[in-house]
């Protein structure tokens, strides 16, 4: 069965999502079982990648740890498959065109704005707790699609491309938070040898430069400049994928035409099923032929489209597991009902519970009700607002972001730091039990 480009992201974060709901639970278990001590350990250990003196995995002369290799590195390969999917969905996807793009952009602001505003109001007036604002922006793609997959063709496809593309748009605005608030003072020589290496990126795409392996290297070198600049390193995955073509050296129609006459110089064979599984030998030329379909074939993919393939398996089914892994184990034992229900904790759960279906569905029905968009086809307000409830999943980049708002407190933030996860499980599992059961009361009846 052959699938249009957004059947297959659909079913690639649904397939995803049952792998990162393994890890977060194994985590949760180890977190809660005699092997803490020995989780807790194994992510303090310093990582090394080492020529001579030099360690390509080092923070201003300091080895980086596990955690820190996975929030810093891995995730950079994360964010870099994010930004390609940007890029792709800005070029000719669902962002492509202002009539596309209106509706799911100005959800995302809401999904955006209005849980900030949430959690400064639940959270107590405290400098340090206030670092984690950002923290209930996101939506999980991945998790938020896979809810929404149970329910098959009872959902419109419109819904359904709402979804995709509102998370796209959250994740852009994640990545500009990111850029923007958690970043420490910039050192100038690192910093502008890291522009010099965008520069050199984008001359390579303008000077129709198409090996992967070229911007890949330009990545991981603009990684470690990144890291030791004081803007966070994972940018470089967004920056490098920005700079990758999207383009064709001769064009689609060149390569066409390519396959097309070299399929027309292969010799026919009699069709025989029963015959068919015989051995053959090809000759030379048909094996020339057959090489010259797959090279022509192969430059039919535009380097975007051919790497955001590429990273397909290992960003959704080991960068992000093990990401989940590292990052979702809170020991409960050390909780209490008392910090889900004040502090960040609580913050954070109302950010997302609340938050952001009040601000996706908000701004998008004042859009609606405006005339600047038009309501998703086939779709009640009550299916619209289910959809909107599922944006309160906010997993991996809420992880994240959290990670980034309290690890530099130290001690003192790793208390606010179980708290906020603490708060995106519940907050993203209430969300996402909410939403099943709204889509469940108002979507048409139908097959699932």
């Amino acid at each position: 069965m052959i699938y249009n480009p957004f059947q297959s992201t659909i079913l690639r974060y649904v397939n995803s999502s049952l792998v990162l709901i393994v890890a977060t639970v194994l985590a949760l278990i180890v977190a809660n079982s005699p092997l803490f001590d020995t989780y807790t350990t194994l992510l303090g250990k310093e990582v090394a990648f080492s020529v001579g003196r030099f360690n390509f995995f080092s923070h201003h002369g300091h080895p980086l740890t596990l955690a820190m290799f996975i929030s810093d590195f891995l995730m950079a390969g994360f964010f870099l498959s994010v930004g390609l999917e940007i890029k792709r969905e800005l070029l000719v996807g669902e962002l492509s065109t202002a009539k596309k793009a209106m509706l799911p952009i100005i959800g995302a602001c809401g999904g955006m704005i209005v849980p900030v505003l949430v959690f400064w109001l639940f959270c107590p007036d405290s400098e340090h707790e206030m670092r984690g604002m950002a923290i209930p922006m996101a939506t999980d793609i991945a998790f938020s699609l896979g809810v929404l997959s149970m329910f098959g063709n009872r959902v419109p496809t419109s819904l359904k491309v709402f979804l995709a593309a509102l998370a796209v748009a959250d994740d852009l605005g994640g990545i500009i938070v990111i850029a923007l608030f958690y970043s420490s003072g910039v050192n100038v020589m690192y910093g502008g040898l890291a522009l010099l290496m965008v520069v050199i990126m984008l001359i390579g795409n303008r000077q129709r430069v198409r090996a992967k392996a070229f911007y890949l290297a330009c990545g991981l070198v603009l990684w470690f400049l990144l890291l030791n600049s004081g803007v966070h390193a994972t940018i470089a995955g967004v920056l490098t994928a920005f700079c990758i073509p999207c383009t064709l050296t001769r064009g689609t129609t060149y390569y066409v035409n390519e396959i097309r006459e070299n399929i027309a110089a292969f010799p026919a064979y009699e069709s025989n099923w029963r015959k068919d599984n015989k051995p053959i030998v090809l000759t030379e030329d048909e094996i020339h032929i057959l090489r010259s379909i797959e090279v022509s074939s192969d430059h039919l993919i535009s380097p975007l489209q051919d790497m955001e393939d590429d990273l397909r398996y290992p960003v959704n089914y080991f960068i992000i597991p093990i990401f989940a892994f590292a990052s979702a184990g809170v020991c409960l034992a050390e909780m209490s009902v008392s910090n889900l229900v004040s502090g960040v904790g609580f913050a954070v759960l109302m950010g997302l519970v609340v938050g952001k279906v009040v601000g996706i569905f908000t701004f998008s029905w004042l859009a609606i009700k405006s005339r600047v968009v038009e309501r998703p086809k086939g779709a009640s307000w009550a299916a619209f607002a289910s959809v909107c409830m599922l944006g309160g999943i906010g997993f991996t980049v809420s992880m994240f972001i959290a990670e980034l708002s309290y690890q530099p407190l130290g001690a003192e933030g790793l208390a606010y730091l179980n708290d906020a996860k603490l708060g995106i499980l519940c907050g993203s599992i209430l969300s996402g039990l909410a939403g099943y059961v709204m889509l469940h009361l108002f979507l048409p009846r139908g097959e699932q």
